[in-house]
Formats: structure tokens, sequence, C-alpha cells
């Protein structure tokens, strides 16, 4: 079997981003899996799929989209290399919600915290 070597190593903190991810449907699940590879194997990332949030003190958005369905992942950087994830959501609206970038910001302090 052939290995591959990750760039980056994506770590889910606690149980937040579980939650969400086992409410989808099989598709879904297979898209933000698709997605989560790609961040960890390919050098440059594209905005299309993983975006930096101005003002939120080092936090991003992986991006997924199936058909006209919209997630958003938020995650943070920990190290070069290391990607914690903190929470997922469905985006119903153009403007991502700011009580779903506030909980991303509470759960990335929540594991600074506990470092």
């Amino acid at each position: 079997m052939l290995e591959i070597n990750k760039i980056r190593i994506i770590v889910f903190y606690k149980e937040y981003f579980q939650d969400f991810f086992s409410t989808q449907n099989e598709r879904v699940k297979e898209k933000i899996i698709w997605t989560l590879s790609l961040i960890e194997e390919i050098e440059r990332v594209s905005k299309h799929y993983l975006k930096y949030l101005e003002n939120t003190d080092g936090l991003y958005e992986i991006r997924i989209q199936l058909g006209k369905d919209i997630f958003r992942i938020f995650c943070f950087f920990d190290a070069d290399k290391l990607i914690i994830i903190t929470n997922g959501f469905q985006k119903k609206t153009q403007k991502t919600p700011k009580y779903e970038i506030d909980k991303a910001l509470k759960i990335k302090k929540e594991y600074e915290n506990e470092k």
C-alpha cells in the first residue's frame, strides 16, 4: 500500500466537530473527509478549501460545497503543521453567522487554556 506523506495533521478537539459530523448524510461525510485529506496532503491549499478569517485571532474556515449545500468547519493552527478542528455547521446565509465564529473562538480559547 502506498504511504502518503502528510504536509499537515488534522486533530479534532474534543467532541465539537464529531457532534456536527455524525448528523450529516453519507455523501456529505465523504466530501468532508475528502476535503480534510486534501488539506493534509497538498502543499498549497486553495482559498476555495481553506480560508483565513480576518479579525479572528488565527481562525480559518474549511469550505465544503456539495451541490447547493454549503458547509463550514472552523479550525486554527497549533505550530506550523497541526490543524485543530473546532466546530462545523451548514451555511444557510451569504454571511457566516457571528455566533458560529464566536463559538469557534471560544473553543480555540478553551484549547489554548488546556494546553
